[in-house]
């Protein structure tokens, strides 16, 4: 029997895939994912989700304050993004001619690269 506390799953999305958010503060903004926690089921997105974080000073910033970052964003309030139509897709995954899985849009049909 196989252990599924340590199974993670799989997610339709990955780093660099061009990304819009369906839902939540963000929604309607779009960007490319920079971070993805398996985990957690959560993405983190370039220049989306922005928060500000209290810092203390350190040698790299020795003033410390106020820093805007990014946060992360639950995997199903993010749609990827087809490149062949420019519109939101869902993605498949089915083998492709040497049997290895590949990622697939479902609106176009076009691979995933």
């Amino acid at each position: 029997m196989e252990n599924k506390k340590n199974k993670q799953p799989k997610l339709k999305v990955r780093t660099g895939d061009l990304v819009k958010v369906i839902a939540g503060d963000s929604k309607g903004s779009q960007g490319k994912i920079t971070a993805v926690n398996r985990e957690t089921g959560r993405v983190t997105v370039e220049g989306v989700n922005m928060v500000s974080k209290h810092t203390k000073p350190n040698a790299a910033n020795p003033n410390g304050g106020i820093v805007k970052q990014e946060a992360a964003l639950h995997v199903s309030n993010v749609a990827l993004i087809d490149a062949k139509t420019g519109e939101t897709t869902r993605v498949g995954r089915k083998a492709n001619k040497d049997g290895k899985l590949v990622r697939f849009s479902k609106k176009s049909g076009e691979e995933i690269k």
